[in-house]
């Protein structure tokens, strides 16, 4: 073949290539968009129903704490609250996104362990105040309750953080294969969150 056709062959060979390129990194990044827009989607609904959650409680806790409410009236709060942490920690560990997002999971579990020891704290509380009226024990269920109360409120404010830095997560530089489900290091978060008191 003359090197007059040659040249004009290899020029197409050439801009094929870099196009097919330019298209496998565009096809990338929107579907890395895509997957950063619906773990924002998933945090948020799961920190609005967090919200709810944990807010309401905190209203009947800080009741009990002022004496409006008596202790025997948080018992299915404390239950209901208890089986919600619980199902918002598995939808937690079961969210999916990029390695940047792997800390904001983490984070949302190890405050909805705080939150759950929190209402345990105030379970204890609560179940000493049902039963005595005076006395040693009657402080120490008090401020079992407040101390309960006030990490509530922390583990509350501290995961609608991690909400925001979600919604701030921008597209990163990340390997093609990088986004997984975080189930792994949530569990190992889990475990050692098991290990602490608050």
């Amino acid at each position: 073949m003359e090197p007059v056709l040659l040249l004009p062959l290899l020029g197409f060979i050439a801009l094929a290539a870099l196009s097919l390129i330019v298209l496998r990194r565009a096809g990338r990044l929107i579907a890395t968009t895509r997957e950063i827009q619906g773990f924002r989607a998933a945090v948020r609904d799961l920190d609005e129903r967090i919200g709810m959650s944990l807010d309401g409680a905190a209203q009947r806790i800080d009741s009990v704490r002022r004496q409006q409410l008596s202790a025997e009236g948080l018992g299915d709060t404390i239950s209901a609250t208890s089986d919600a942490i619980g199902l918002y920690t598995d939808e937690a560990r079961a969210l999916k996104g990029p390695p940047e997002a792997t800390a904001i999971a983490v984070d949302i579990v190890t405050d909805l362990g705080r939150a759950k020891r929190a209402i345990d704290m105030v379970e204890h509380g609560a179940t000493i105040l049902a039963s005595v009226r005076r006395g040693q024990r009657e402080l120490e269920a008090q401020t079992s309750i407040k101390r309960g109360y006030l990490n509530l409120i922390h583990a509350r404010e501290a995961i609608a953080r991690h909400a925001a830095r979600a919604e701030a997560l921008e597209v990163g530089r990340s390997p093609k294969h990088s986004w997984q489900p975080l189930a792994p290091e949530l569990n190992e978060v889990q475990d050692d969150a098991s290990n602490h008191t608050i």
